[in-house]
């Protein structure tokens, strides 16, 4: 292979911005009667993440951050998983979400099913 068509091929596997894209970082979120572990995450304005929400749980259970997705870009193929800033998670069900926060903020989250926010299903997310 000559040395232009090599060089055509390297520029065009380079995304645009000349950044190669970094895979998005896990997090694992479980929740349980009544509460999310870990309760509180430190994400950083810009960087990818695949929140992975683990329901060990018999009950249905919520994550609900409305203010959080909205100030956050959603992978197009998570983003029909939220509806209205919530994720529902099946008792025994796993999903993931990638997500890139985009202001810098302290977020709630919540579980939306009747008096589990109240028995402690709550927390917070702290984007720098």
């Amino acid at each position: 292979m000559n040395k232009i068509a090599l060089a055509l091929i390297m520029a065009l596997s380079v995304p645009a911005g000349g950044a190669l894209a970094q895979p998005a970082s896990p997090i694992n979120v479980t929740l349980t009667s009544y509460s999310f572990t870990p309760n509180s995450l430190d994400l950083k304005a810009g960087s990818a993440y695949q929140l992975h929400l683990v329901n060990i749980d018999s009950k249905d259970h919520s994550f609900s951050a409305p203010a959080f997705f909205a100030a956050s870009a959603v992978a197009p193929d998570d983003q029909a998983k939220i509806k209205n800033g919530t994720v529902e998670v099946a008792g025994g069900q796993t999903i993931d979400i990638t997500v890139t926060p985009g202001t810098a903020q302290t977020y709630a989250f919540t579980c939306t099913h009747m008096m589990h926010s109240m028995l402690g299903m709550h927390g917070t997310i702290a984007v720098q």
